[in-house]
């Protein structure tokens, strides 16, 4: 690509970057009340993408895995009336804009009588489908006079036989009828989704172009994502600036013009001088836009997944069918929206993650604790670092799911884990409490203003453990979430995340620390009738270590499960609160087993 063509794209870049930067910190955002949707970035989530089904009638290999999917048990999807209840109160909370996916949304039967009793809301000003267009020919009038108003048709090659490899099924001339129809009835502009992989289909990037000369349509480039059973490899993978460099190869600089993207676009627009139509790229792996984003999914089986490639989901389908009222609803929906990340894994990092298949978003590990709210996955490195929690198959009830981006710094943990590196202060050695002042034995707080961060290991980690100790009865009422006080864990999750970051307020000579995460997460012991948790807190900019971080989040927690469980047990015992492991500085930690 020349570089004329990339100082204009950059030039664009920073444009549109100043103006949503600008826009992000206007004291509009920061002084209006924070609604349910609002994350603690400042994005509100207006815009909720529900997923109808997980069946489709297509085979696409970057979405569904060779060996198919196990689908979910019909009483286990969502009914009709249980989204459209989802929708209204999800609008009634600030949602304005609905898209419905699948699966592919049109193998569902009632999918037309959602679309017309959504469509009733007022509230919701958008209502879109994302589509394959095998059958949409068929509907698209009736969908038409249901209410929907913006349409999405995915389409990776403008070949048949291709177009037959790609999703192991006929059907290519269907797709371009739908095309076809949706243009005659005035979807404008009517998008175009085409994953791009290279060796398939990135010969046809400009053919793409072509196709919107005389048809008002916006073709829009999807970078190959990774999700479980697609095979993903960066060598299939076909980059924003790649495809950008094919197009500049066939069509003159000066007639490729940037759009204006509105503030939450997953799509960077493009248009050729003097053709109807525009194209576009979604470039979720080489240049994300997760600071703009205002998205948030309801699985078929009635999860909330606050991110496309994130692993954590709670069950709003067993919350709405144990008739929690709408005030809990809120807040179950709030702390999951919270829990949102400022981005997503880079590339380094996010082919390695667990996560649904693309046409389910939603494949359980084997190892999943089911609660009334939460279907979370175990963290796959504490099998590593904690061998002796393998008797009691403990599952993560409650995760905050924030290490998913730093593989790397587990990674260090390699070697570490091979061996025992516990500290030991040899016999012979004369030692001295380095918060005690030598000469009057007085407490005093340690000077680090001369100490140097580990060059070596400039992350500090730790995490501490403890248990709470309870009856049968109290275990199960907190393990259904049928305490009175509401949902214990979220509650105590949140409480062990406030604790981390008040600790110097709380343990006198400790110094205030800037923490990168703070991780909490409960192991139910169902022989035990036990909780035990764990608190991992990371810094990478203090000279000091984060152990009493950990230690008073852990102690937070428990005791802040023990003040919801009190009414009903108040002999619960609290008890091991301990360091696990500390990571960084001078000298490693592990605890023996």
């Amino acid at each position: 690509m020349s570089k004329n063509i990339l100082s204009r794209l950059n030039a664009a870049k920073a444009s549109t970057s100043l103006k949503l930067a600008d826009q992000m910190v206007q004291p509009k955002l920061a002084t209006e009340p924070k609604s349910v949707l609002h994350d603690l970035f400042g994005r509100k989530h207006s815009y909720l993408r529900v997923s109808l089904t997980e069946r489709c009638n297509l085979r696409c290999t970057y979405c569904m895995p060779e060996e198919g999917v196990p689908l979910t048990a019909n009483e286990k999807l969502l009914s009709a009336d249980e989204i459209v209840k989802l929708v209204n109160f999800f609008a009634k909370l600030g949602v304005n804009k609905i898209r419905f996916t699948g699966g592919e949304p049109m193998v569902r039967k009632d999918c037309v009588d959602i679309i017309r009793q959504v469509g009733q809301n007022e509230a919701i000003k958008k209502i879109g489908m994302t589509t394959n267009g095998i059958v949409l020919s068929r509907k698209i009038n009736e969908l038409k006079e249901a209410g929907l108003n913006q349409l999405n048709i995915s389409l990776d090659t403008l070949k048949e036989k291709k177009f037959e490899f790609v999703t192991k099924r006929k059907g290519w001339s269907k797709v371009m009828k739908s095309i076809d129809s949706a243009l005659d009835l005035g979807f404008s502009p009517l998008k175009i989704n085409c994953v791009v992989m290279k060796g398939l289909n990135d010969d046809e990037i400009t053919d793409f172009i072509e196709f919107t000369k005389d048809k008002n349509v916006d073709v829009r480039f999807i970078e190959y994502m990774p999700f479980d059973g697609n095979k993903w490899n960066t060598k299939k993978m076909v980059s924003f600036k790649e495809m950008m460099k094919i197009i500049a190869q066939k069509y003159p600089i000066e007639s490729i013009n940037k759009l204006q993207d509105d503030p939450n676009d997953t799509s960077k627009a493009f248009k050729i001088d003097n053709y109807s139509g525009q194209f576009g790229f979604i470039t979720s792996m080489s240049e994300h836009f997760c600071h703009t984003c205002n998205r948030i999914r309801l699985t078929a089986d009635g999860n909330l997944k606050v991110c496309l490639f994130g692993n954590s989901e709670v069950s709003l389908r067993d919350a709405i069918r144990k008739n929690m009222n709408d005030e809990d609803l809120s807040e179950l929906i709030s702390a999951a929206i919270k829990r949102k990340k400022a981005k997503h894994a880079g590339l380094d990092v996010l082919p390695s993650l667990k996560n649904r298949p693309m046409i389910l978003i939603d494949n359980r590990l084997k190892q999943t604790f089911k609660t009334n709210l939460l279907n979370v996955n175990i963290p796959n490195f504490l099998p590593h670092l904690y061998p002796r929690i393998a008797k009691h198959q403990p599952v993560s009830l409650y995760s905050t799911d924030t290490f998913d981006e730093h593989t790397k710094l587990w990674d260090q943990f390699k070697t570490y884990n091979e061996k025992i590196v516990s500290q030991r202060i040899p016999s012979s050695h004369s030692f001295q409490f380095t918060h005690l002042d030598n000469e009057t034995n007085l407490p005093k707080q340690v000077d680090i203003s001369e100490k140097k961060q580990s060059e070596s290991k400039p992350v500090r980690v730790a995490c501490a453990s403890g248990y709470i100790q309870l009856n049968k009865d109290t275990f199960n009422a907190l393990v259904e979430n049928k305490l009175k006080k509401g949902n214990a864990l979220i509650v105590a999750q949140i409480a062990g995340i406030q604790a981390s970051k008040q600790t110097q307020n709380l343990i006198p000579l400790c110094h205030q620390i800037l923490l990168d995460v703070c991780d909490i997460n409960f192991f139910p012991d169902e022989n035990e009738f036990r909780i035990r948790c764990e608190a991992i807190c990371k810094t990478s900019t203090s000279k000091t270590g984060v152990e009493m971080e950990a230690l008073t989040a852990c102690s937070v927690a428990l005791l802040t499960l023990y003040d919801m469980c009190k009414a009903i047990q108040k002999d619960a015992v609290i008890h091991s609160i301990q360091v696990e492991y500390k990571y960084g500085g001078k000298s490693d930690y592990k605890r023996n087993f």
